[in-house]
Order: structure tokens, then sequence, then C-alpha cells
């Protein structure tokens, strides 16, 4: 790695070839993948310090832009109580603290509050740290919790007495998300993975035992399906779960008799995909079954296979069934219409069924903490781009909805002077792309400075939330924008499948159609356009930087997924076999020749290119970190344009950045800065 103090870094070139399909290719940045290798380390540390030579002159608009984050948020604030039994639980932040403090108070008496939990004790002497799974026995006596302090997404389990306050089990690691208790308060269900890392089995654990005496209740064997486990809401059930990207398969153990054998719901097959939950003698179960967009069936409990099925809900062509809740008395159902959330109960106590009112044309809302089965209160989270994350509750009885919280923003902030719309971009293809967006319209000139935000995967929508941090932005003008395309999961399933494998280029001509649009709408001011994306949002920038080159004057390129022909061609890799329905399995030629016409890392050319700030964390399971090391690396070694190049990585987090808070605020001031530099604001 040749560098001085006034030049950016250059990685050395080591002689690596890759031979596919008959083809040979050079890579001469493989080596970045040892992290072993000190000359890797040292790359990495020279490019973090070239990035902050290179923003050196944003310094001062970082603090301010830091303090203004800062400046909005009640440092210590409270979480709504979750009643559950005799207690209350909720979270609550200090002011100074990166972490959260999870407390409980007797139900109705705020003066009988319990630390169950102080997240940052646990991270004292850590970089990084993030709690994974904190779960209370159903009797309320014991605490089991998870954490993660490298980032790497690997956690250790911890089980504490909480009338003793005794740490009563430990030593238990590398876990994987989920963790569930038996009803015999002593038996913990969790969920441990394999040398890939993919989530391959799970464990039963009777508290205080042996390692040595853990029971192995399931193993997936196929390398394209992960496990997991969790708990249905009236305690009945434990719930294991068994799923590829296309399929599905449940079973279910009685929560009563901790060593019972798991019940079969239905047996997996190639493209169906489900999802149960109980409600009282019946298995409610949300299904693709000759359904694109999901059906909603029941099916009894003593034997629940596709054979007893019985519709509640019927397949509606570009409604998309998102999610059941099942309660003892009623259920809600989420269900998307047109990019927008809605909330349906059906009441079965009363052979009723309503939707629950919403105030503003576009938004976001989905369950929120519902942790008592036995209720007629139904509660549910809410936002849009001008309205700060709020709790709600409805009552199933009346009708009535009351809002219990919505987030404070602090200081002189006036949220009416913020403007929010939903307009449709067409691709060339004739497809209509919904775009969001938000901005302060007496800061702005028109057309505007914009920020354009995609993703476009897994069938993930990109919600239409408020970001107090945003504020930044909008309060120097800038426009800030969503495109919705497809890949993502706004407009249903079939919205989900053009954007993916073989249909994987509409992902990138939707984002650039919608750029296309903005401009030549009068919106956006087409030399001032920055986009930004992560993971695999992170591969669409990747793309955007070589086929739209000229789009934007900026990328935001965060975690980014850029080297997808490797990292798809390593089984070796965490999460690769199971990316396969995704993305394609490039040992079958159609799909390499597919995935390598679009790769980033692929497709770099000496033609010039935005101003790019690339992110990436050492100890990410997701993205690799060689990646966006790679990509930065080969776009260094041929770029003709003279726009900066920084890659900054962290060295002690993964996927998500840094873990605690104020850390969080001052990452995002930074990439703020950046932006505004890019668009002559600072």
């Amino acid at each position: 790695m040749a560098s001085s103090h006034n030049t950016a870094p250059v990685a050395a070139r080591r002689a690596h070839t890759r031979l596919v399909h008959g083809t040979s290719t050079d890579d001469p940045w493989f080596w970045l993948r040892n992290r072993d290798d000190a000359e890797v380390l040292d790359y990495l540390r020279a490019e973090n310090s070239w990035t902050e030579r290179s923003t050196a002159h944003l310094e001062t608009l970082r603090n301010v832009l830091y303090e203004e984050i800062k400046s909005r948020v009640k440092e210590s604030d409270q979480s709504v109580p979750v009643p559950k039994g005799p207690w209350e639980y909720r979270l609550r932040t200090g002011e100074g603290l990166q972490y959260p403090i999870h407390v409980r108070q007797r139900r109705g008496q705020p003066h009988t509050e319990e630390v169950l939990l102080d997240e940052n004790d646990l991270a004292e002497g850590s970089d990084y740290f993030a709690l994974g799974d904190l779960v209370v026995s159903p009797d309320h006596r014991f605490l089991a919790y998870t954490a993660d302090t490298e980032g790497d997404e690997e956690y250790d389990l911890t089980v504490v007495d909480l009338e003793s306050g005794e740490v009563i089990d430990s030593g238990i690691r590398q876990l994987s998300y989920g963790l569930v208790w038996a009803n015999d308060c002593q038996s913990l269900f969790m969920v441990f993975t394999d040398s890939a890392r993919r989530p391959d089995r799970i464990v039963r654990h009777v508290v205080g035992r042996s390692n040595s005496e853990d029971f192995t209740v399931f193993t997936e064997p196929d390398e394209r399906f992960w496990v997991g486990v969790g708990g249905t809401r009236s305690e009945r059930f434990v719930v294991i779960s068994s799923e590829s990207k296309t399929s599905s398969e449940c079973w279910l153990l009685d929560a009563n008799v901790s060593d019972s054998e798991p019940l079969l719901v239905e047996p997996r097959r190639n493209g169906h995909e489900y999802r149960v939950c109980h409600q009282g003698d019946r298995l409610l179960i949300l299904t693709n079954d000759n359904a694109v967009d999901f059906r909603l069936v029941e099916a009894p409990l003593e034997d629940p296979g596709s054979s007893n099925w019985r519709e509640i809900i019927p397949h509606r062509e570009g409604v998309r069934i998102e999610d059941v809740d099942a309660f003892e008395t009623f259920t809600v159902v989420t269900e998307r219409r047109d990019a927008i959330p809605v909330l349906h109960v059906m009441d079965h106590s009363l052979n009723r069924e309503f939707e629950i009112r919403m105030d503003e044309p576009v938004f976001e809302a989905g369950s929120g903490a519902n942790a008592e089965y036995a209720t007629r209160i139904f509660r549910y989270g809410y936002t849009s781009m001008v309205t700060p994350p709020s709790t709600y509750e409805v009552d199933v009885d009346t009708e009535e909805r009351r809002l219990l919280k919505q987030q404070p923003v602090l200081g002189d902030t006036d949220l009416s002077v913020y403007k929010s719309q939903r307009t449709w971009s067409t691709s060339p293809d004739g497809t209509q792309v919904p775009v969001s967006l938000v901005w302060r319209p007496d800061a702005v000139s028109w057309p505007a400075p914009t920020l354009l935000y995609g993703y476009g995967a897994y069938e993930v929508g990109i919600p239409a939330s408020f970001s107090s941090a945003r504020l930044s932005l909008l309060d120097r003008g800038v426009v800030f924008a969503i495109a919705h395309v497809r890949g993502g999961g706004e407009l249903g399933r079939t919205w989900y499948e053009q954007g993916r494998l073989e249909h994987k280029q509409n992902t990138f001509t939707d984002f650039g159609s919608c750029r296309d649009h903005l401009v030549s709408e009068g919106w956006s001011d087409g030399e001032l356009v920055v986009a930004r994306g992560g993971s695999a949002g992170g591969l669409l920038m990747g793309v955007m930087v070589n086929q739209r080159p000229d789009a934007f004057v900026g990328v935001v390129a965060e975690v980014p997924f850029v080297d997808n022909v490797n990292t798809m061609l390593d089984p070796t890799i965490p999460l690769t076999i199971t990316e396969y329905d995704e993305w394609g399995d490039p040992n079958d030629l159609p799909m390499f020749d597919l995935m390598y016409a679009y790769g980033p890392y692929e497709n770099v050319t000496a033609d010039g290119h935005p101003a790019l700030l690339v992110t990436a964390g050492l100890n990410d399971p997701r993205v690799q970190y060689w990646e966006p090391a790679k990509w930065v690396a080969k776009l260094r070694a041929v770029s003709t344009s003279n726009r900066p190049i920084l890659l900054r990585t962290e060295l002690d987090s993964g996927h998500g950045g840094p873990s605690g808070r104020y850390d969080a605020w001052r990452d995002e001031a930074f990439v703020l800065s950046f932006i505004l530099d890019t668009v002559d604001l600072t």
C-alpha cells in the first residue's frame, strides 16, 4: 500500500486469477480479504486517515450538525409501559448514556420501578455493544438475554434471577437471534449457527445445567434454509420456522411440555411460504398457496395441514397481506395497498370488522408492543415524513384510538413548516414507481438540491418515516426523496419478483428513472442530486456509479454489497448459499452472465464518477468489509475524475455502524456534512 500525507492510499496489486466457466479474470485486490494480513489493516487505517484529512474542512459543520441532532432529542426519556401480567415493562434513557436501561414496575405503580438490565453497564469497556434478545420468564422471575460486543452478530447468553440479582447461567456463546422460554420457566429454546454462520439448529437448554445436557430439538441440513424460534402471544406454543428466500416450514412445540415433540404444520414445498399464529382452538396461517400476495386461512390444532385449511381472507392481487396479530377475541391484519399500510381489525366477539383510521395520505404504521393475549386493546406504531414516531392504542370495543406518546422533537422546531408528498415516476417499460418526498417550503429554492434514497431488495419496503436528523438537511434547502423501486415490497409480491434474479436490472432502471422524474418535474436540480443507500441498497449505489455516473453529483454507499459475483461464488462466506434465491447462483452460467453484467466491482471503468463516501464494518457478517475496500481500491486505480473517493471503515463494529446513540449521531453528522458539501451548502 502506497500513500503519503497528501495523496490518497493506493492498494497494492497482487496477482490473483479467478477461473469461472472457462473464463479467467484478474482480481488484483483479492488479498484484501485476508484480515490476518497486517497490510490489510494498515490499508484500512490509511483510508480512514485519508478520509479524515479530506474532510477536515467540514469539522466545524460536523460539530454543528451533531449539536443540532442532539438538541432535538429528549436525552432523558422513557417508552410507553407495556403491560404483561402484574408488571409493566419499559425502556428509559438518560442524559449522556449511550444505551437504554430496561426497567419494570408493578402495574399502575410507577414508584415501584426495578432495573432489569442496564446496557451501559454491559457495554463498559467495549467499543461496540448490541443487545440481541431479552426475554423474561412466564413467571416474571428470570431474565435471559444475549449480547454481542464485536459487531459480528454472534451472541452470548446470560440468565439472571431477578429476585436475587444473581447470574445463574452464562457461557453459551455464538448464538443467533431467537430466544424463547418454555412455561416451566427453566427451559430455554435458542438458535445456533453452522460454520458459515447460518442459523441451522434449535437447542433446548435447561437453566443452570451443563451445556453437555442440552438437547437439539431441530436441525436444518439444507443450506438454502435458516431456522428461527419464537413464541405465540398466547404462550401455548413455541414455533420453529425454517425458511429459504422462497419456501418455509413451521413446527409447533407445546410450551407446557418442555420436551415435547415438534408438530409439523405443513411440509415444505418449493415456492410455498407460510407463517402461523395461535388463537383459541385454531391456527391462523398466512400463506401464498395459490395467492401471490398471500391469503389468510385457519386450521384446527389437532390436524393443521393444508387439507384442513379454511379461507378467511381471500387473495386480492396487489393487496399484500404482510402480517397477522392474533389475540384471544380479535385479529389484526396488516395489509399494504398502493404502498400504504392498512390495519384491518376483525372483532370475533362482536362479529364485526373495521379499519383503523389514519390522518395523513402517506405514512407508515404497524403493530406495536402488544404483549398480552387476553386484551381488548391493540397498540400500533405510526409515523410519516413529517410526524415523529408515535404510539397509539385502539379500544376494539369502541374503535376509539388514543395517542399514548409521540417522540418529542425539542428546540424551536416547528414541524408544521415541513411538507411531504408522493409522486410517481415512469420507468422505460411503463411501470409507475412511487417516490416519497419531504421538504421545507420556506427554505427551498426550486429546483432544489436533492438526496435520493434507495434500497430495492428482499421485499423490504423503505418506510416513508420521520427522521429528526434529516431536518438538518431540510432546513438548509435540501429535498429528501425515497425511490420505492422494484425489488422492495411496497407494491406487493410481484413488485419484489420484478426486481430480483433475472429481473434485477429493473431495480437500477427504476432508481435512475426516479431521479430523472424529479429533475424533469422541477423538484430537483439535475446538477445537485446525491444518491444514498446501504447494504443491498449499496449495490444499487455501485451500479449507479457505473451505469449513471453523470446523474449524481455524489453517492453515499454504506456497507455496500458491491462484490456480488465473487461473494456469491464463495459458499464459505456467511449467508452466501441462502442468498442464491435473491441474487442467483453464479455457478449457473446464464445467471453468472446476468450478475456479471451489473456487478459494481466487475464493471468499474475509467470514466468520471460522482463524489463517493463509502463505509464498511470490519466485523460485518452480512457484507464483508473487503467488498467496499476492493471496490474503492479499483475505483481509485482507474478513475479519471477529480472528485473524492472516500472509504471509512469502522474497525470495532459490524453492519449497523456504531452502536451507541451519541456515536451514531456523530456518524450521521459526518454523512450529512459530506452530502451538504457535495451540493455546495456548507
